[in-house]
Formats: structure tokens, sequence, C-alpha cells
């Protein structure tokens, strides 16, 4: 009877696996298909945002362009300056110092990290299996009042301070409509490190075709975070290519 017990767990483990994963491509797959089709997607060749951050109150401009080389930038407009942050021009990552307002690049570490997510466009659960990538339906959970999915999205292992370490994201996808309503991810350095990312998204609205959320609120799980309303957004944009290169003005200073 024990030996019959023993067969029937082992077997139920190994039907239970395969459906599990079956479920997670299900998910995803409905996202993909909500959201617009996933040869809508392949078909953009790079976005760019025109948003608002709260930030204690005060609204702030920002410009956010994406592109499918990996190119991208975060442009904020602050007491009449314009400060890039996030500039990645495919090799170099690089940003202003807000209080010396000189472009400054990023150590090895970071750049190379910042490197493996520029496959990542137009979104993370593309193609992810031929990037390596790795999902698990870890079940349901409410968000906020709804309903959602929890899917665990692990990528390439990213460097934190000399050491390999996991680089694991979960997604809280809304059981009705299939698509990622929070996002869940651990600090890795600075002055959060160990705590819970937290990324918010509500608002989808159609662009061209596809839909994109137009609130998002990002911070610490748990704490008050910055929302940012996005009020427009424009696909397969034509971008400057000088506007992602890193300023020979420090370069100069060193000779």
């Amino acid at each position: 009877m024990k030996t019959l017990k023993l067969c029937i767990a082992v077997l139920t483990l190994a039907f239970i696996t395969p459906i599990q994963a079956q479920t997670a491509d299900e998910i995803i797959n409905s996202y993909f298909e909500n959201i617009g089709g996933i040869e809508k997607l392949k078909s953009v060749s790079g976005v760019k945002m025109t948003a608002k951050m709260n930030q204690q109150g005060m609204e702030i401009p920002l410009e956010i362009i994406q592109l499918k080389d990996g190119r991208q930038m975060t442009l904020i407009n602050f007491q009449g300056k314009e400060i890039k942050q996030g500039v990645f021009d495919g090799e170099i990552l690089w940003g202003h110092n807000f209080m010396t307002m000189k472009a400054e690049k990023s150590d090895t570490e970071t750049t190379n990290n910042f490197k493996l997510n520029s496959n990542d466009f137009p979104d993370s659960f593309m193609n992810y299996k031929e990037k390596g990538y790795t999902v698990e339906l870890l079940g349901k959970e409410t968000i906020d009042g709804a309903e959602t999915f929890k899917v665990k999205l692990v990528k390439e292992p990213v460097m934190v301070d000399g050491k390999e370490e996991e680089d694991v994201s979960f997604y809280y996808f809304d059981a009705e409509n299939f698509v990622p309503i929070a996002i869940h991810s651990e600090v890795k350095s600075g002055p959060g490190k160990g705590m819970t990312s937290e990324v918010i998204l509500s608002d989808y609205q159609e662009v061209d075709g596809i839909y994109f959320p137009f609130s998002l609120t990002q911070g610490v799980k748990g704490q008050a975070g910055s929302p940012i309303t996005i009020d427009s957004i424009v696909l397969n944009p034509e971008i400057d290519d000088s506007s992602f290169v890193f300023p020979d003005e420090i370069e100069t200073e060193k000779k």
C-alpha cells in the first residue's frame, strides 16, 4: 500500500510540473495577445515616451527613449536644465551628475549589468527561452484587491560587488486581463540593498495597435513611491544618434 501511494505521488509530481510550465506560457501568450500580438511588438524599433514624475509634490517632465538596438536614455527637465540619466550608446553607460552637471561614466560592473538588459526590448518575456530565461507560475496572489497570477522570471545572472547573483523578478498578471499590474525584484545595491523594488502599472492605453501602461509608480515595497504619468508614446521615432554619445568634456579635462 505504501508503495502504491509513493507511485501515485511520483506520477502526480510528474504531471504537475509540465502543467505549471504550460500554464505560465499560456499566461504570457495571453498577455501578448491582449496587448496587440507578438508580431506587432516585433515590428517596433523604438519607443519615445513623454511623461511627468511626481516627486514630493513637484511635477518633473521626463522623456524616455528606448531603441531596439539597446540604446536608451531618460531626459529630465528640471529648473530649466536638461539632465540626461541612464544613457546607453550600446557600449558606454553614462549620465549627468546632479550636483556638477557634468557627464560621468558608470563603472564596468554597472555597465555590464545594464547591457544584459538591453536585449529585453520591447518586453522581457519576448523570446525568453531563446535568451536563456526561465519562467515559473507560483500561483495566485491578491495585489491591491485584484486577483493575479504570480510569475517568476529568472534572467541572466548579474554581477554584484564582483560576485554573480541571480536576476529574479516577480510579475503579477491581472487574472482577468492578463497584463502585469505589479513587478517586484530585490534591490541589489545602494542604500536600499536587500529591499524589494516595486513597480505598479495601470491605465493601459492603445498606441498604434499596442497597449502600454500609462500610469506607473516606482519605489520600495511598503513605502510611498514616485508616480509617473505618461502623456504620450511615439513608436519608431526618429532619434539623432549623437544624443547618445558621451560628451568629451571629461576626456578633454584629463589631457
